[in-house]
């Protein structure tokens, strides 16, 4: 805060900060970082951008703290993943939380998609720090299933980054998807489809 105490925050600066990041959210996710103002956030917020500065120093600020509240529920789903469970049920569990997610939070998708288009200017220490070791982590558990002939044979790394793919598209590209299918509501389609693609593609050979 602009007013530089250590005194805990009162309701109302709790509601306020609370407001302003939601607010942020709803621009950032429309207009990106760079396109983004104090003046847009301050009137989504109801507030004077005087008001948005005696909690915030700036633009950036905001966009850092969302960015650093997101990571960890965006690594929440992969670190569910159970080493000691059923491969395919553990990874169909683990795409069906991404498209859960991907339904719950757009507006932080389209945040985490526009940090990472820069770059990840802001992001990338928490990317170094936070995802890649558990990345690492998780693709180690996937490839020992594989050693052990309880999915099929394919690259760890790139099946996360499909999954990240295929499940991110239905929040990231959701105003074409409506279009393209007439409805708001595709769910249940996903579901299935995703559930089928990923089942065939990792069901081991039996001999």
């Amino acid at each position: 805060m602009a007013a530089g105490t250590d005194k805990k925050p009162s309701r109302i600066q709790m509601r306020n900060r609370s407001l302003i990041l939601d607010a942020a959210l709803d621009v950032f996710s429309v207009h990106g970082f760079r396109g983004a103002t104090l003046d847009q956030i301050a009137e989504a917020a109801g507030l004077s951008k005087p008001n948005i500065l005696y909690y915030f120093s700036g633009k950036e600020e905001i966009h850092v703290t969302l960015l650093s509240q997101l990571m960890e529920t965006w690594l929440d789903p992969l670190v569910e993943m159970d080493a000691d469970g059923d491969p395919m049920t553990e990874l169909l569990a683990y795409v069906q939380r991404k498209l859960d997610m991907s339904r719950e939070l757009p507006r932080e998708s389209r945040l985490f998609a526009g940090e990472i288009l820069q770059g990840a200017p802001r992001m990338r220490p928490h990317l170094e720090s936070d995802l890649k070791p558990l990345f690492d982590e998780k693709c180690a558990v996937i490839q020992r299933w594989i050693e052990v002939g309880k999915l099929a044979p394919v690259n760890p790394q790139h099946l996360v980054f499909s999954i990240w793919a295929t499940t991110q598209h239905y929040a990231d590209f959701a105003a074409q998807i409506g279009v393209l299918l007439e409805t708001d509501e595709p769910a249940p389609m996903a579901d299935a489809f995703l559930r089928d693609l990923f089942t065939k593609l990792l069901a081991p050979t039996i001999p």
